[in-house]
């Protein structure tokens, strides 16, 4: 898996792209939220529209990402999910866990 962050306002963007599953693809994701949380960022978005599989240990990836992010105060939201990981966070009842957004801009936006 691929990361790349930019920054959109005072929002932070981890562009993911490849697979996100158990093994390296969680391993990046974990080591990337890690590493902006220490940085003391407190607003991420990551944006999935490259991502071409998630398996659930993807998902619990993404669960605890959220949680390092909520543990330090931050907010981390979601955009561009495909329908797999649309069905994956609602077959798992996570979808009201996430703030998912559809459009890069109003998930900028719904941070302020």
């Amino acid at each position: 898996m691929q990361t790349s962050t930019r920054e959109v306002d005072d929002v932070i963007i981890l562009d993911l792209g490849g697979r996100l599953t158990l093994g390296e693809g969680n391993a990046t994701l974990q080591n990337a939220i890690r590493d902006l949380a220490l940085k003391g960022t407190r607003k991420i978005l990551l944006n999935l529209a490259d991502i071409n599989y998630i398996d659930s240990s993807g998902i619990g990836g993404l669960v605890s990402s959220y949680t390092t992010i909520r543990n330090r105060g931050g907010e981390l939201k979601l955009v561009n999910l495909s329908k797999r990981a649309h069905d994956l966070l609602h077959i798992a009842k996570l979808h009201t866990l996430f703030d998912i957004k559809d459009d890069e801009d109003a998930a900028v936006k719904s941070f302020r």
